[in-house]
């Protein structure tokens, strides 16, 4: 007998902090990561924003979460905020 292969797909995680939650269902996150520049060695912060599905609009701006890829569900949005990490401040 022959076993069957199983696949197993493995998706990618990012965690940032939200920095607009104004439009419906949509959340834009930053990610910051730190890097050792090529030339000259200093570790410098490179960040990236991606725009996350938020289906019941729970996360607020200031929040850190814990975003993961998707299937396109829009021109933009390719990932989806899986969990909170860590709540806003309250001012």
């Amino acid at each position: 007998m022959t076993e069957a292969k199983v696949q197993t797909k493995v998706t990618r995680t990012l965690v940032g902090k939200i920095v607009s939650d104004a439009r419906d269902k949509t959340v834009t996150v930053l990610v910051e990561r730190r890097v050792k520049h090529e030339l000259y060695g200093k570790i410098v912060a490179r960040s990236s924003k991606y725009h996350a599905h938020d289906e019941k609009n729970e996360f607020k701006s200031g929040d850190v979460v814990e975003i993961s890829e998707s299937r396109p569900l829009s021109k933009t949005k390719n990932w989806v905020v899986t969990r909170l990490v860590e709540k806003a401040q309250a001012a």
